[in-house]
């Protein structure tokens, strides 16, 4: 990759609102850069417009105004199928597909890109690795598995193709608390080692904080302020205050790495 392409943003969001048919405003006037390698946490209450964000990105909607680029191409630009297999989506239902194994759903985009065989299965025995997933788990159907091992395989089905882009709506939001705990570690070491360029949407402050190199506040479709840990933690913003507030940050959130 050259210089040109590592300085520009990875996916930036250019004057960018959304409108329902009726006219309501989703997002308005969003302008947003995702540096590449970074997690950028899209913090806010339900209605804030986060999920909206997210969608713009693979496509799944399409802006009324504005413009979203991807590695440095509008979204108009893309093929829509060639841009989604650039970007791996976990939601927090997973979306697997109930009558495939787990190793069909995780080898499914591999497969559409019609990777051989037995390139395949070792990318299918990579990521089960790396999500930590017993091997014999990979003929079971999702409804075999607990709530944080078919996030394990949502996860992991995401990553199958290698995208350079993750987009990850609450993730862990449906899961208990020790499991959804784990996970988050888990995930943490994982983006660590792996680097991708992820877009994370959370209502919780600690999660936001725990994965985001910048956090993004969002409130009634709009971006209300982007800081990193330190200027979050240290903000005078009042919402960001009120956040702060209600989750009872203190010194629990100081300690976040």
């Amino acid at each position: 990759m050259d210089n040109a392409s590592e300085d520009r943003p990875a996916i930036e969001f250019r004057n960018v609102s959304y409108f329902l048919g009726n006219g309501s405003a989703l997002l308005h006037n969003l302008n947003l850069e995702v540096r590449r390698g970074e997690t950028l946490v899209l913090l806010g209450k339900s209605g804030s417009g986060k999920t909206t964000t997210l969608k713009l990105i693979n496509r799944l909607l399409t802006p009324s105004a504005g413009e979203v680029w991807v590695d440095g191409r509008s979204g108009s630009q893309w093929e829509v199928i060639g841009l989604r297999r650039r970007i791996g989506y976990v939601i927090q239902e997973t979306g697997l597909f109930p009558h495939f194994t787990v190793e069909q759903n995780i080898s499914l985009i591999p497969k559409i890109e019609k990777w051989p065989a037995v390139k395949i299965q070792a990318r299918v025995r990579e990521l089960m690795q790396l999500v930590a997933l017993e091997p014999e788990l990979a003929k079971r159907y999702p409804r075999e598995l607990s709530g944080g091992q078919r996030q394990r395989v949502g996860v992991a089905r995401a990553l199958a193709a290698d995208p350079p882009f993750l987009l990850m709506d609450e993730p862990f939001g449906a899961l208990d608390p020790l499991t959804r705990s784990e996970l988050q570690r888990e995930f943490l070491a994982l983006q660590k080692r792996l680097r991708k360029t992820v877009v994370f949407v959370t209502h919780d402050v600690r999660e936001a904080l725990l994965f985001g190199t910048r956090i993004a506040l969002m409130e009634a479709g709009r971006l209300v302020t982007i800081q990193d840990k330190h200027g979050f933690l240290n903000s005078r913003e009042p919402l960001i205050v009120a956040y702060r507030e209600a989750f009872d940050t203190g010194s629990s959130l100081e300690r976040c790495p």
